[in-house]
């Protein structure tokens, strides 16, 4: 057990080194020595298993891109991961909150005005716009589309989960909005 001013056990240290070098058996072993505390503390705050488990994905995905980052002289490796499960868990919590909350107000805006059928009919139409739209761009954009808009991600998280530069998915993104915009234009034409 460390304790400060002892001497850091290596074991996590060289870890966190042959992850930076590409070592994906170090990646496997760090796994199998801290999911069990990261996916409890992501349930902690969470509860909710499967948020918790996508939680344990992304803390390990943001390992393996990310290891460089780890400084054993500032804490250990089971802290370090324990920090980014909480905050990848809290975000989640958040975003979760915020999608309830859209979602009430949706719920009261409708009760408010009544059904219209043509209402219905226009957003349905729009929808299926919009499907046909998402589906006619390549696969790395709609990825990008669906991570950073359907789920709610940040471009670094989209970067992250997709292994990539923020640049990249931030030009991505773009990219596939300026289609969207104008294969849905030329829809409405």
């Amino acid at each position: 057990m460390w304790a400060p001013g002892a001497v850091l056990d290596s074991g996590d240290d060289v870890l966190a080194s042959r992850i930076v070098a590409g070592d994906e058996s170090a990646l496997a072993a760090s796994y199998d020595r801290h999911a069990g505390h990261v996916f409890s503390l992501a349930l902690q705050v969470c509860h909710d298993r499967s948020i918790a488990e996508d939680v344990t994905q992304e803390v390990f995905v943001f390992l393996w891109t990310h290891a460089d980052r780890f400084d054993a002289s500032r804490g250990s490796l089971t802290a370090w991961l324990g920090m980014i499960a909480h905050r990848r868990s809290v975000d989640h919590v958040r975003r979760e909150e915020a999608r309830h909350a859209r979602e009430a107000r949706e719920r009261v805006l409708v009760a408010e005005r009544g059904t219209d059928v043509s209402d219905d009919v226009v957003r349905q139409v729009t929808r299926e716009r919009v499907r046909a739209a998402l589906g006619s761009l390549p696969y790395e954009q709609r990825r990008c589309i669906e991570l950073a808009y359907f789920d709610g991600r940040t471009f670094r998280e989209v970067a992250s989960l997709l292994d990539i530069a923020e640049g990249t998915a931030k030009s991505r993104i773009r990219l596939a909005l300026a289609k969207l915009a104008s294969a849905l234009e030329g829809a409405v034409a």
